[in-house]
């Protein structure tokens, strides 16, 4: 029997996704805006997000790229994160936030089932910025999600493209690609960018092979610089590419057919 998965985009990184049984949150970020976070590159979130987090339905499993940037895990996400059935994200993350969270090396994978729904979850390759910047940004995750049925998701997590994202193309057959986009740029790293650009994610959709790319991680803070526009057309400019992209309405649950 085919699974029917959902998808709602509440806000940057964080993604709703039912699967069967299954409710799956990525990325928690819940706080309301303007918020600024003091750190070695300041972060300042610009607006909210689409659903509240008392809004959420339970949550069987959050796919977490990594914990160190307010971004991707912020104050009202971890109090999210600490209700969740189970947490899969980097060991480093897992040592730091205990309880559910559990770490998974690249190519590690495991089983989560709920309900009569049981999913298989691959953790992936990631960089969070230009090769040598990896001291500085921290280990990240992305990952692979195949359904049961035959469908496969992939959560690229924050990632520059490199030569690593290669194998997942080779690897899966992947239906939905969510790629966090944003071209992210701080003042004081001057042009190196530390998330997909428009035209990055396109060529790593071409790559992957994936039949639909879902936008994330394109709004709502300073440092996020891609005008989603850019991003269509980049899509647009690449006749292999045509029909692919697919735009989710903030706080609208859809179905990916």
């Amino acid at each position: 029997m085919t699974l029917t998965v959902t998808a709602t985009y509440i806000g940057t990184a964080t993604v709703l996704l039912r699967i069967g049984d299954l409710t799956v949150l990525t990325d928690p970020a819940f706080d309301e805006a303007p918020a600024d976070y003091p750190a070695a590159r300041p972060l300042h979130r610009t607006a909210g997000p689409a659903l509240a987090a008392d809004e959420l339905p339970p949550v069987d499993l959050v796919l977490l790229s990594h914990d160190q940037h307010f971004d991707n895990l912020d104050h009202a996400g971890r109090e999210v994160l600490a209700r969740a059935g189970r947490v899969l994200t980097t060991p480093e993350a897992a040592a730091r936030l205990g309880g559910a969270a559990e770490g998974l090396a690249p190519w590690e994978s495991r089983t989560v089932t709920a309900g009569s729904t049981t999913i298989t979850v691959t953790a992936t390759p990631a960089r969070h910025g230009p090769e040598g910047t990896e001291q500085a940004t921290g280990p990240v995750t992305g990952f692979v999600v195949e359904t049961g049925d035959g469908g496969t998701l992939y959560v690229s997590g924050d990632t520059v493209r490199h030569d690593a994202l290669a194998e997942i193309g080779a690897r899966f057959a992947l239906d939905t690609a969510f790629l966090h986009f944003g071209d992210a740029h701080f003042p004081s790293t001057g042009d190196r960018a530390f998330s997909l650009s428009a035209t990055e994610g396109a060529a790593l959709a071409r790559t992957l092979g994936a039949r639909r790319v879902v936008p994330l991680h394109f709004d709502s803070w300073a440092h996020l610089a891609e005008d989603p526009a850019r991003i269509s057309a980049a899509f647009a400019a690449d006749p292999a590419l045509t029909g692919r992209l697919r735009w989710l309405t903030p706080g609208k649950e859809e179905t990916l057919d």
